[in-house]
């Protein structure tokens, strides 16, 4: 027997994440006009005026929609950004921009950091395992926030085991010019290697103020780990952005038959 389950979000919401994926999915492009508030009311089953109101008010929040007083409410210009990790990983040569800026640059936008603090900590417990670190055993946490023409984007928080970056500028307070991949490299521990573990999740409150983001807004967050020659694990970053703006994009080859 077939288990029975219904939608628990409220009308409005139900409303809101409907015309959001006409949205991100492209049936509904910029430039689009939405029915009038009647046409929707019927649209979605007879609800109230109320109702149609607070879902459009919610869409407007996050940036799709935009009302013109006279005219109607228009679906604004946006697009969900496509990132392909593997873009990231790439040390920057000398130099040359972190690439979260030249990645940016390709898209005609214009890609910034900013540090936000650079602190010996005792990681989370997963980040802890996963750099293989003992217990009690510190790291250097740099929590940096990542732009695009000027909007918060992404908050991330990499750790890097003490006993390696320990004397080096991974510990100042200033962002490393071409990223921690190319100083990394320097120092003899190049990356090679790495692991993302995704998932959407509620966000925390230094998430939601970091990345400005709307009521009820759930986040994408990536855990990464990098590893070296070897198999060793030298950064473990954890990365926030926000779900209604990103797709993740992973190209896989098929040789012989196996991936």
């Amino acid at each position: 027997m077939a288990r029975e389950f219904t939608d628990p979000r409220s009308p409005h919401q139900k409303i809101a994440a409907g015309i959001r994926r006409l949205i991100t999915r492209g049936d509904l492009p910029p430039g689009s006009k939405l029915g009038s508030t009647v046409e929707l009311m019927e649209q979605y089953g007879g609800v109230a005026n109320t109702t149609v109101q607070k879902a459009l008010q919610m869409l407007k929040a996050e940036g799709l929609l935009e009302g013109l007083p006279g005219k109607g409410v228009y679906v604004r210009q946006h697009v969900q950004q496509s990132v392909e990790p593997i873009a990231y990983m790439r040390p920057a040569g000398p130099g040359e921009p972190y690439p979260w800026v030249s990645e940016a640059a390709k898209r005609r936008q214009a890609g910034s950091s900013r540090l936000l603090d650079v602190e010996v900590v005792v990681p989370p417990r997963e980040v802890a395992e996963a750099l293989r670190l003992k217990d009690g055993e510190r790291a250097v946490l740099r929590k940096q926030l990542l732009l695009l023409d000027g909007e918060p984007t992404e908050l991330t928080r990499s750790y890097y085991p003490l006993g390696i970056v320990e004397g080096t500028a991974v510990l100042e307070k200033k962002l490393i010019r071409g990223g921690t991949p190319a100083l990394l490299g320097a120092m003899g521990f190049p990356p090679r290697e790495f692991v993302d573990e995704l998932s959407s999740e509620i966000p925390t409150e230094e998430e939601v103020v970091a990345l400005e983001l709307p009521k009820d807004m759930p986040v994408l967050v990536a855990f990464r780990v990098v590893m070296t020659d070897g198999g060793r694990p030298i950064e473990v970053t954890l990365m926030t952005k926000a779900a209604h703006r990103y797709r993740m994009r992973y190209r896989l080859s098929v040789e012989n038959g196996e991936m």
